[in-house]
Order: structure tokens, then sequence, then C-alpha cells
């Protein structure tokens, strides 16, 4: 008898008719003869809603009374889904975040999770209950609610299947499993049957929305088997680990992009020795997350620093280098909007070289300027025109024949 945690997201749970459903997904996974723990989220659009509603009390409320509200939508799906599995005769309990024992930084908004006390859940494993566990949320040691920002259900799974010592987690979504790109977008996007948590990793931080970065981080750290798969059709998902074998040798794996990409370019640096950790620092403390990073010399030997930002930091990037203009000691500041970014992920570039060649070559035959570069051992970015970004994703995903991978189902 193995453990295994679901986790269904918003969609899944987004009306009573879907929350019969997940409950018959769970009662197929006892049917195994598996214990379960069901992680789920707010149904739908709740979370929105709420959002809106404290908006129309109060323009700027408090991080802290806002998590105690947005807690408040995984609580109403935990006792629905209890409700409906008792129904089915399946023995239910629901438990809060705070009461599955997850302790958080005091962090309101998007804090971490520290610890989580299982006693409580393993109790009633043993009793042969379902436990059903509110996500995206948890508790200070001094008691106050938290929330863990976006992704925070998918996180709350993998920390519990880790905690547990659980044999895998499932999570449950409207996809059905992660694809060499957004199906969405190019239509000869296949699906991966595995894939690891380093190409997993690198494609969430690029855009790929099917997981968020934090949940497999979590994973590679405590070496969670994630398998990603659909809530609603019966197929064979796509497993998440460490080492996976080459899908027909891929060399690469995957192309995410994702567009609203700003760049900004800071002129005549006087002393790049401190400006430049100057810099990145105060963006830091303002929470803006600089990507990728060019820096070049001109003929006067005065620096000339470029960086790539999302479009929504621009006002507040501008800001904060206009503030410290004369600690930096620069000549002027310029932006440049309209741009995305699109990357090709795989662990096969490590002993491939001439990968990033022949990308560029590729969009150089297509007349798609590259603006920036960003380079790791499996991955390379580029920042284009948001304009091209849909043609470059189609000619990079059937140049490295993602294209010709059989479809699995």
């Amino acid at each position: 008898m193995g453990l295994v945690v679901q986790k269904f997201g918003g969609t899944s749970v987004g009306s009573a008719e879907r929350i019969l459903h997940v409950a018959e997904r769970v009662i197929e996974e006892r049917n195994r003869g598996n214990d379960v723990v069901v992680v789920v989220s707010a149904m739908g659009k709740t979370t929105d809603s709420l959002v809106t509603l404290a908006s129309e009390i109060n323009p700027k409320p408090s991080k802290r009374e806002m998590d105690v509200l947005l807690s408040t939508g995984e609580q109403i799906t935990i006792s629905l889904l209890s409700m409906a599995l008792q129904a089915k005769g399946v023995d239910a309990i629901s438990y809060t975040g705070w009461q599955a024992g997850i302790e958080t930084e005091d962090v309101h908004g998007n804090a971490r999770i520290v610890k989580i006390q299982t006693e409580k859940v393993q109790e009633q494993l043993q009793q042969g209950k379902v436990v059903v566990v509110a996500g995206f949320q948890g508790v200070t040691d001094t008691g106050d609610i938290t929330t863990l920002g976006r992704g925070g259900s998918d996180t709350t799974a993998v920390a519990i299947a880790a905690a547990l010592k659980a044999d895998k987690c499932d999570i449950y979504t409207d996809v059905t499993g992660v694809f060499t790109t957004d199906p969405r977008f190019v239509k000869s996007a296949r699906k991966l049957l595995a894939i690891s948590y380093d190409e997993m990793l690198e494609l969430a931080n690029l855009g790929a929305g099917v997981l968020h970065p934090r949940a497999v981080e979590y994973a590679k750290n405590y070496q969670v088997p994630l398998v990603v798969r659909s809530s609603m059709e019966q197929e064979e998902g796509t497993i998440i680990e460490e080492e996976v074998s080459m899908e027909q040798n891929l060399v690469v794996r995957g192309v995410a992009f994702e567009d609203n990409i700003t760049s900004v370019t800071v002129f005549g640096l006087r002393n790049p020795l401190t400006s430049l950790s100057t810099i990145f620092t105060t963006l830091a403390s303002h929470h803006i997350n600089v990507d990728i990073i060019i820096q070049s010399l001109t003929n006067d030997q005065l620096t000339n620093l470029s960086f790539s930002i999302k479009d929504s930091d621009l006002e507040e990037t501008l800001n904060v280098l206009e503030e410290n203009k004369a600690e930096l000691g620069y000549d002027k500041v310029t932006s440049e909007q309209g741009l995305a970014k699109v990357s090709i992920v795989g662990s096969g570039m490590i002993s491939n070289p001439g990968v990033a060649a022949d990308m560029f070559k590729v969009l150089s035959q297509e007349k798609i300027i590259i603006k920036m570069v960003s380079t790791s051992e499996i991955k390379v970015s580029t920042v284009i025109e948001k304009e091209k970004m849909v043609k470059a994703v189609e000619i990079l995903h059937d140049a490295f024949e993602l294209s010709k991978l059989p479809v699995h189902v």
C-alpha cells in the first residue's frame, strides 16, 4: 500500500459537477490500494472575485487581512470535496493549511513554507480517511494566516508529499501533461512522457505555465516524483524526475516563450564596480526581477548596461533608477517595449556544442533580429520583437525536430 498526494487546481474544482468528478478520481486512486492526501485550490475564479471585493471595500488593504480573506477560497473547496467523498461512501476529513501543520515564514502574500507538522494528517490516514488539505496557505509561528503566492497550491502539494515521504505527487490540471511547447499556439506540439527536474524548472521559469517554479524546485530538492496529468481525461501524463532517458535522443526538449518583456539600458555608468551591484541590489529590494543582463564598455571607458524586465515593472524601475541617479552616476536611461523572450531547453545541450549557433541561424534565416541573449548549460534564451514571437517558436520547434515526436495519449 502506497501513499499518493493528488493536487487539483481551480479549473478542476470549478463547479459542483467538477468537484464530484474529482471525488471519483480520488476514489480511483484509493481503489488501487493507496492512501490519498488531496490538495485543492479555490473554485474557478473565486480568488479573483475576493480580490475585486476587497478593492471595493478598501483600495489599499493590508496584506495580513488579504491573506485572511483569500485563504477562505480553498476552505470552501476542501469542505465540498470532503462532502462529495462522504456522499460516495468514502471517509474523508478536510484540513485548512494551518490545521494540516503547514508553518510558513512571516511574510504575507508570498510566504515560503518553513516546515510541516504531519502528525494530524498521518493520524487520519492511519484511520483509513482521505485527507483533503487547502492549498496556497499556512500559518506563522505566531498564529497569523499566510498565503504562498502564485502557484501556491502546487507548492503545498509537493511540500506535503515530501514531508509524508509519499510515493508520488500527481498534479491534475486542464492539460494532459507537459508539452514540447504550448499547444494553443503550435499545433504540432507533442506531449512528453518524461522530463527532468532541471529541464522543467527552466521551462517553468521561462514562461511554461503548467507548473510553478517553486513547486518544481521543492520536488527536486526532496526528490519527489511528480506527474502532470489531466483531471478530465484518462490519459497518461508526464513524469518529472531526476534522470530521464533521452526521448529519441532529443537535444532540445522544449521551447518556452513569454511576451510583455521590456529592455532597459543605462548609459554612461562611471564606476561599474560599485554601480552594478547598487543597481541590482536596489531593484531587488523593490521586488523587481531582472533577467537577461548585457554589459558593454564604451570608447570613453564608460559602461553601458542593458537588462530585461517585465512590462509591468517598467515604471517602478525607471523611478528607482532616477531616485538613485546621483549615487549610480550615469548619463541617461532608455527603454524598449514590445519585446518577447523565446527559449530552448534541453539537458542534451551539455554534450552537444553548437546548439545556440543552430538557434541563431534558424532565427536569422527568418530575418528575426535577436536583441539580447542569455545561456546556461541547458537553455538558450533570446529577446526578440513580440510580433515575431509565435513565428520564432514554430520554426525552432520544427528545426529541433520536436514536431516529429510521436503523439502520446
